[in-house]
Protein backbone atom coordinates (compact mmCIF):
# COMPACT_ATOMS: atom_id res chain seq x y z
CA UNK A 1 0.00 0.00 0.00
CA UNK A 2 1.14 3.77 -0.86
CA UNK A 3 0.04 6.47 -0.23
CA UNK A 4 1.40 10.67 -0.93
CA UNK A 5 0.61 13.76 0.78
CA UNK A 6 1.38 17.14 -0.70
CA UNK A 7 1.08 20.64 0.40
CA UNK A 8 2.34 24.34 -0.46
CA UNK A 9 2.93 27.71 0.24
CA UNK A 10 3.81 31.19 -1.55
CA UNK A 11 6.55 32.99 0.11
CA UNK A 12 7.40 36.31 -0.94
CA UNK A 13 10.67 35.40 -0.78
CA UNK A 14 14.26 34.11 -2.99
CA UNK A 15 14.79 30.58 -2.66
CA UNK A 16 17.56 32.14 -0.87
CA UNK A 17 16.16 33.22 1.86
CA UNK A 18 13.82 30.72 2.67
CA UNK A 19 16.76 27.93 2.24
CA UNK A 20 18.57 30.30 5.20
CA UNK A 21 15.47 30.12 7.47
CA UNK A 22 14.26 26.13 6.97
CA UNK A 23 18.30 25.39 7.13
CA UNK A 24 18.38 27.04 10.83
CA UNK A 25 17.47 23.97 12.47
CA UNK A 26 18.79 25.00 15.85
CA UNK A 27 15.94 27.61 15.93
CA UNK A 28 13.01 25.16 15.28
CA UNK A 29 12.32 24.86 18.43
CA UNK A 30 11.23 28.56 18.60
CA UNK A 31 8.48 28.52 15.48
CA UNK A 32 8.18 24.97 14.07
CA UNK A 33 4.78 23.93 15.27
CA UNK A 34 5.83 20.82 13.44
CA UNK A 35 9.35 19.28 13.48
CA UNK A 36 10.54 20.54 16.63
CA UNK A 37 14.25 18.97 16.27
CA UNK A 38 16.40 18.03 13.35
CA UNK A 39 19.88 16.92 15.02
CA UNK A 40 22.91 15.57 13.09
CA UNK A 41 24.99 16.13 10.24
CA UNK A 42 22.96 17.00 7.35
CA UNK A 43 24.10 16.16 4.30
CA UNK A 44 23.45 13.04 1.84
CA UNK A 45 23.82 9.65 3.61
CA UNK A 46 23.82 10.50 6.97
CA UNK A 47 21.64 9.41 9.33
CA UNK A 48 19.90 12.39 11.46
CA UNK A 49 17.58 12.43 14.78
CA UNK A 50 14.72 13.81 13.83
CA UNK A 51 11.90 14.78 16.38
CA UNK A 52 8.48 15.26 14.88
CA UNK A 53 5.48 16.71 17.07
CA UNK A 54 2.30 17.20 15.48
CA UNK A 55 -0.47 20.25 16.85
CA UNK A 56 -2.50 17.66 18.91
CA UNK A 57 -0.25 14.46 18.28
CA UNK A 58 2.21 12.65 20.20
CA UNK A 59 5.69 13.11 19.99
CA UNK A 60 8.06 10.81 18.02
CA UNK A 61 11.53 10.46 17.42
CA UNK A 62 12.89 8.48 14.47
CA UNK A 63 16.37 8.88 12.27
CA UNK A 64 15.62 8.92 8.73
CA UNK A 65 18.71 8.92 6.28
CA UNK A 66 19.02 11.96 4.12
CA UNK A 67 18.69 11.33 0.75
CA UNK A 68 19.04 14.79 -0.82
CA UNK A 69 20.13 18.16 0.46
CA UNK A 70 20.89 20.72 -2.58
CA UNK A 71 21.42 24.20 -1.21
CA UNK A 72 18.13 26.42 -1.96
CA UNK A 73 16.38 23.55 -3.85
CA UNK A 74 15.72 20.34 -1.90
CA UNK A 75 15.94 18.58 1.36
CA UNK A 76 15.06 14.96 1.56
CA UNK A 77 15.03 12.14 3.75
CA UNK A 78 13.79 8.29 3.93
CA UNK A 79 12.61 6.87 7.49
CA UNK A 80 10.81 3.60 8.83
CA UNK A 81 8.97 2.67 11.93
CA UNK A 82 10.63 -0.25 13.35
CA UNK A 83 12.13 -1.91 10.57
CA UNK A 84 11.63 -1.21 6.71
CA UNK A 85 8.69 -2.48 4.73
CA UNK A 86 6.31 -1.81 7.63
CA UNK A 87 5.77 2.32 7.58
CA UNK A 88 8.06 4.04 5.59
CA UNK A 89 7.98 7.59 4.48
CA UNK A 90 10.04 9.45 2.17
CA UNK A 91 9.74 13.41 3.28
CA UNK A 92 10.74 15.94 0.50
CA UNK A 93 10.93 19.52 0.58
CA UNK A 94 11.32 21.69 -2.23
CA UNK A 95 11.90 24.99 -2.90
CA UNK A 96 11.22 26.29 -6.11
CA UNK A 97 12.07 29.46 -7.42
CA UNK A 98 9.23 30.96 -9.62
CA UNK A 99 11.85 33.67 -11.34
CA UNK A 100 9.94 36.89 -9.56
CA UNK A 101 11.54 36.98 -6.50
CA UNK A 102 9.14 34.50 -5.05
CA UNK A 103 9.41 30.87 -4.22
CA UNK A 104 6.93 28.18 -3.97
CA UNK A 105 7.86 26.13 -0.66
CA UNK A 106 6.57 22.47 -1.41
CA UNK A 107 6.26 19.67 1.34
CA UNK A 108 5.09 16.27 0.70
CA UNK A 109 5.87 12.67 2.02
CA UNK A 110 5.53 9.18 0.49
CA UNK A 111 4.22 6.44 2.19
CA UNK A 112 4.63 2.66 1.59
CA UNK A 113 4.34 -0.54 3.65
CA UNK A 114 1.72 -2.54 4.81
CA UNK A 115 0.75 -0.52 8.10
CA UNK A 116 -0.24 2.88 5.74
CA UNK A 117 -3.96 1.76 5.67
CA UNK A 118 -4.13 2.11 9.14
CA UNK A 119 -3.21 5.47 9.28
CA UNK A 120 -4.82 6.50 6.13
CA UNK A 121 -7.17 8.82 8.53
CA UNK A 122 -4.26 10.26 10.93
CA UNK A 123 -2.11 11.18 7.51
CA UNK A 124 -5.43 12.97 5.73
CA UNK A 125 -6.01 15.30 8.92
CA UNK A 126 -3.32 15.46 11.69
CA UNK A 127 0.03 14.85 9.24
CA UNK A 128 -1.50 17.05 6.13
CA UNK A 129 -2.72 19.92 8.65
CA UNK A 130 0.73 19.54 10.92
CA UNK A 131 2.76 20.26 7.17
CA UNK A 132 0.61 22.83 6.41
CA UNK A 133 1.12 25.06 9.52
CA UNK A 134 4.86 24.54 9.26
CA UNK A 135 4.77 25.93 5.66
CA UNK A 136 2.68 28.82 7.01
CA UNK A 137 5.01 29.41 9.78
CA UNK A 138 7.92 29.47 7.66
CA UNK A 139 6.23 31.88 5.73
CA UNK A 140 5.57 34.19 8.08
CA UNK A 141 9.22 33.68 9.57
CA UNK A 142 10.46 34.32 6.31
CA UNK A 143 8.76 37.18 5.57
CA UNK A 144 9.18 39.30 8.82
CA UNK A 145 12.86 39.50 8.31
Amino acid sequence: MAKEISTEILINASPEKVWLVFTDFSNYPQWNPFIKSVAGEVSIGNTIAVLLEPPGGKGMTFKPKVLAYEKNKEFRWIGNLLFPGLFDGEHKFELINNGDGTTTFRQSEKFKGILVPLFNKMLDTTTKDAFNLMNLKLKELVERK
